[in-house]
């Protein structure tokens, strides 16, 4: 479990330095964002695509020469965005971004920063990158991406929700992510549902069992690491809410896990407090710092480490790639440099 590997659909990796987050932890400082998101038409259907993956590059910016754009200025706005890592990936041309465009992106600049309690006429440059150039691009690719799933959906048949995998390092701020992007889409009536996978954990007493039959492994000791989930039990939430569409009037839970339970070493929280979800669903959000994580082999884990055999194995064996493919669309966050996630979880 030494790398992040995403299964092999097809996703575009873009590289790009946003904000600094050392100074504020919620702006995903990230040199990486992978999603299977292109504006409907620019590629065939999936079913008649190879599995790929694309690479591209962008120059790094320095947020600090950057000022932030004046919402009432279209023109600003425009530069401001277009400016931006991400937003070319979606195949948003200087010509596409007419008024109107830029208009409803100005929209729903507002409207995260009434939800995030930011004032849009005043970001500083760290803020304005974080709704502009970040939350912005990824919530359109959900929207287009969501587009292309309904296009290639069979005439007839219930259009399951849309699964969105979103992979980010420990205390980046995707769990925020993804709740100001539920608001956002729900308000769209683009009804979203949201699932991580640290709400899977085992138990609080399938966790001291773990910890027990590993006694010398600190890595299965508490709750985290691959072998530490009930992998079978976010399988069928996710398959439970892609089937949901098709059986009218039927309901979903989603399972929830509370860490201040058992003296702050967490247990699943009570089945009566979890969130449902009825039909229609359009798309469900998937995110955990190790999603689609894959195996690296006895010989790399062993030698990366003694006790990462175990996990490795169990990242192998646990069913954990049955909850990849279960993904549609990736995004995926790296940090530029692994000792911030150190740095964000002693906080």
């Amino acid at each position: 479990a030494a790398r992040a590997e995403m299964p092999p659909v097809s996703v575009v990796a873009v590289s790009a330095h946003l904000v600094d987050t050392r100074t504020y932890r919620a702006n995903v400082l990230f040199d990486n964002i992978c999603r299977s998101c292109r504006r409907r038409g620019v590629h065939p259907p999936a079913s008649s695509r190879p599995r790929q993956r694309v690479k591209l590059s962008v120059s790094v910016m320095a947020l600090s020469e950057v000022t932030s754009p004046d919402p009432s200025d279209r023109a600003a706005v425009r530069d401001y965005v277009l400016g931006g890592p991400l937003i070319d990936q979606l195949s948003i041309s200087r010509e596409n971004a007419t008024d109107d465009v830029v208009d409803r992106w100005t929209s729903v600049a507002a409207r995260l920063c009434d939800q995030l309690s930011m004032e849009l006429a005043s970001l500083d440059p760290a803020q304005a990158s974080r709704v502009y150039r970040y939350y912005l691009p990824v919530y359109l690719c959900c929207l287009a991406r969501l587009e292309a799933h309904r296009s290639v959906s069979a005439p007839g048949v219930a259009c399951p929700p849309l699964v969105v995998g979103l992979s980010a390092p420990q205390g980046c701020g995707k769990t925020t992510l993804v709740a100001q992007l539920t608001r956002l889409l729900d308000a769209d009536g683009v009804r979203a549902a949201s699932v991580s996978i640290d709400d899977v954990y085992l138990t609080g007493a399938e966790q001291e069992e773990l910890a027990n039959k590993n006694p010398t492994n600190p890595l299965l000791r508490f709750r985290g690491n691959a072998g530490s989930h009930d992998v079978e039990l976010g399988v069928r939430t996710i398959e439970s809410l892609k089937a949901l569409n098709a059986k009218p009037g039927s309901t979903t839970a989603v399972p929830r896990y509370d860490k201040t339970m058992r003296g702050g070493r967490g247990d699943r929280a009570p089945r009566d407090t979890w969130p449902t979800h009825t039909a229609p669903l359009h798309l469900v959000m998937l995110e955990g710092w190790m999603l689609g994580f894959s195996p690296v082999g006895d010989e790399a884990a062993r030698d990366a480490g003694p006790h990462l055999l175990a996990v490795d194995r169990a990242l192998r064996r646990g069913g954990y790639d049955r909850l990849h493919l279960a993904v549609d669309a990736w995004v995926v966050v790296r940090v530029e440099r692994i000792e911030w996630v150190r740095e964000w979880r002693l906080e």
